[in-house]
């Protein structure tokens, strides 16, 4: 089992923020689709053949999850951020797995009530990121394509239009293609945004273009500041050079998706785009604010940072998981997975979602 590097999103809350029951109010959109990776994944990979597809299928994964202890694909103690985004919008949790709901024969009902999730563990904008051993994005939106058709066969197209028009689409990608990138140059760097800018577009529009209007899009956060990475510096400090790169691709996100996202390209489209790295960052700062204690190693791990080995039943497992900020040495810990998902929907000293936030989005008719 090996994991995909990714990064937790922002964190900025103010205060003390209750999270929302789902059971409190009806869902807020009619239905939700995920594409991502294993921030997002909620057991896809645990259906793709191969050794070194990274899945997150054995303890301690899950040993909080809500309702008993249980390893669900999910890399996290418990819930994911898809989770609780699905929360705030009023659902008990993320929709199933894509692969997990075809085996099942359950596609049509789930997708038509609740959604579907297509995210991968170390899945990227480019095919080229891990290949082999995830559904890239291109795939998802493929799989999207074919689930559609399929909800289109039951309900027909009129339904199915009305539906897909008011439904959640959310989005996180990019962590992984900046981990597998090696530019050499600033010109290598401007090409490889170029590239994933212009490959996520391309998606986007694609969704678009098969009745998706409302993007919720999770730019990657600081991966300087994994565990894994601090491991490699002997002082356990971030890698400005990483952080730097991943600045670049958030800043090249927000102009690049503000041009092809426009109501004028794309009418009726709204979006809401997270600068996770902004508001992550200033939690590695100052953590205790949001009551985490340790932001700079693993819950669940081995060695130094807790980041020298992964998570596995052999592992080494602290006892607070909640005030842990990574799991294991890649992945948030529920309690932060929490935190980044409210931010998303409220206002707070840092804003990171432009140029409306995740509540707004939801709200738009």
């Amino acid at each position: 089992m090996k994991a995909p590097v990714v990064v937790l999103l922002g964190l900025v809350i103010v205060g003390a923020i209750g999270a929302i029951s789902a059971d409190a109010r009806r869902p807020v959109v009619p239905a939700i689709f995920v594409l991502g990776d294993s921030t997002l994944d909620v057991g896809n990979n645990n259906h793709l053949p191969g050794k070194d597809v990274p899945r997150a299928n054995e303890p301690f994964y899950g040993i909080d999850f809500p309702g008993g202890a249980q390893a669900t694909g999910r890399f996290s103690n418990g819930y994911n951020i898809a989770d609780f985004v699905a929360r705030q919008l009023g659902f008990e949790r993320s929709p199933l797995a894509y692969l997990v709901l075809k085996s099942r024969n359950y596609l049509n009902p789930s997708a038509l009530t609740r959604g579907v999730s297509y995210a991968s563990a170390g899945a990227g904008i480019l095919d080229s990121t891990n290949a082999g051993k995830n559904i890239p994005l291109s795939k998802q939106v493929s799989y999207f394509a074919s689930t559609k058709a399929e909800m289109e066969a039951t309900w027909g197209n009129h339904k199915v239009s009305k539906l897909l028009a008011s439904s959640f689409f959310l989005l996180g990608f990019g962590s992984n293609d900046l981990f597998q990138s090696r530019p050499k140059s600033e010109a290598d760097v401007a090409v490889l945004y170029a590239t994933l800018v212009s490959n996520y577009s391309a998606a986007i529009t694609d969704l678009y273009g098969m009745g998706a209007r409302k993007f919720g899009i999770i730019s990657p956060g600081p991966v300087g500041c994994v565990p894994r990475v601090r491991l490699l510096n002997a002082t356990g400090a971030c890698n400005d050079g990483m952080n730097r790169l991943t600045m670049g691709l958030a800043a090249a996100f927000k102009s690049g998706l503000a041009t092809t996202l426009s109501p004028t390209r794309l009418p009726g489209l709204t979006y809401s785009l997270a600068d996770s790295f902004a508001g992550t960052r200033a939690n590695f700062d100052n953590p205790q604010a949001v009551g985490l204690v340790n932001a700079d190693s693993a819950c669940c791990g081995s060695g130094r940072l807790g980041a020298e080995g992964e998570c596995t039943r052999n592992a080494t497992l602290c006892s607070d998981r909640d005030v842990y900020a990574f799991f294991d040495n890649v992945h948030p810990s529920q309690r932060a997975a929490e935190l980044g998902a409210q931010a998303l929907f409220v206002d707070s000293p840092i804003q990171i979602t432009a140029p409306i936030s995740f509540k707004e989005l939801a709200h738009e008719r």
